[in-house]
């Protein structure tokens, strides 16, 4: 609309926990005055999963939607005009909106190839007699509701025995925790007993499982795709001599994606951790894996009245939620006047996850 000079929508903030209400306003910056019928604002929240597969020989498309939150206002106007439609003066306008997010547990943000969960408003301006100009506004949600301290994830550790051709290793983990928020360092204690004839050595390697699913009859597919997040060599122990290895804070988690279990049904998003033992000649000759639940409230000292603080990350290129971004979130290369560079594309936007926060926590 030429007689439109800015459209735009604002929120207080970028990102938002289940059950908060989002506060925003509409901006409408206009050079005269004209007709303005409505301004509507829908709030919604979706899945969507889609990819190609192969059918009978022929290559289709299979797709679903799953829908957690869909919510409309009206912020100008009225439903039903049926007398004078109201003149908008020329100037700025700020139409305020508030909509409360449910507190039923939300699946957090999350951006892949294969599947994406996203948040956002869409605002219509109904103008009479003309195209409505639209504009929509993406914001996070950190979820679902994982506390740290919940008891089902304080654990005691597991223990795992076998045999080589040349004699006995034990391998026995202890995890002070299954539950992490990102940037925290997994608490992990090693035991290895060789009694055999070579040298074994230790490697912990933390990995992304994501699950997608569509569910369209005959249609009905699903995919499995895995991603390292971080691998770690740890001791060596002699033969017939024991070792115990301590990670301190050497296994930290990077941002990734919250653990997502039963709560969407196109996507599941879950770590392991495993500890292996191997030799020179041989891998994986003794494997413990654990599941490794990641939060969005960190573990707090019992007792203790100081909470951790907490900021809010991208999450890491090596994992799904990171590694890929929509072409519709960047704006290709700009120029700046210089003929000899182009800035990097600008990220219109990009879900962030719970880390918490070591500067301020070391203060």
């Amino acid at each position: 609309m030429d007689y439109i000079r800015e459209f735009d929508i604002q929120l207080e903030r970028e990102y938002y926990y289940a059950g908060e209400t989002v506060v925003g306003n509409v901006i409408l910056d206009t050079v005269e005055n004209f007709k303005l019928r409505t301004i509507r604002v829908i709030l919604r929240g979706k899945a969507h999963a889609e990819w190609k597969v192969m059918l009978s020989g022929d290559r289709r498309t299979v797709k679903d939607d799953q829908f957690f939150v869909d919510e409309r206002q009206i912020i100008w106007g009225e439903k039903n005009l049926e007398t004078t439609i109201p003149i908008l003066p020329r100037g700025t306008h700020k139409f305020p909106f508030r909509f409360c997010l449910p507190e039923s547990s939300l699946p957090c943000s999350f951006e892949s190839r294969q599947c994406y969960i996203r948040y956002f408003f869409k605002v219509t301006v109904d103008i009479p007699y003309a195209s409505p100009p639209q504009g929509i506004k993406y914001f996070t949600v950190i979820g679902p509701h994982i506390d740290c301290m919940e008891e089902q994830y304080l654990v005691n550790g597991r223990r795992v025995a076998g045999a080589v051709k040349k004699g006995t290793v034990s391998l026995r983990c202890v995890v002070a925790r299954s539950a992490y928020v990102c940037k925290e360092s997994i608490k992990l204690k090693v035991t290895i007993d060789n009694q055999g004839e070579e040298e074994v050595k230790l490697r912990v390697k933390l990995e992304q499982c994501c699950e997608f699913f569509i569910d369209r009859g005959v249609l009905g597919v699903s995919k499995d795709i895995k991603h390292l997040v971080f691998e770690y060599g740890g001791c060596h122990v002699k033969p017939h001599s024991r070792n115990k290895w301590d990670s301190a804070n050497c296994l930290v988690i990077p941002p990734l994606p919250t653990t997502l279990v039963h709560i969407c049904r196109l996507v599941q998003i879950y770590y392991l951790l495993t500890v292996y033992l191997d030799t020179d000649k041989d891998y994986d000759i003794l494997a413990v894996s654990c599941p490794i639940t990641i939060g969005t409230v960190p573990f707090r000292i019992p007792n203790s009245n100081s909470t951790p603080a907490v900021k809010y990350e991208h999450a890491c290129p090596v994992v799904e939620g990171g590694m890929y971004l929509a072409p519709e979130f960047l704006l290709g290369q700009v120029y700046d006047g210089n003929e000899h560079h182009l800035r990097e594309p600008v990220v219109l936007y990009k879900p962030v996850y719970v880390a918490v926060d070591k500067s301020e926590n070391n203060k």
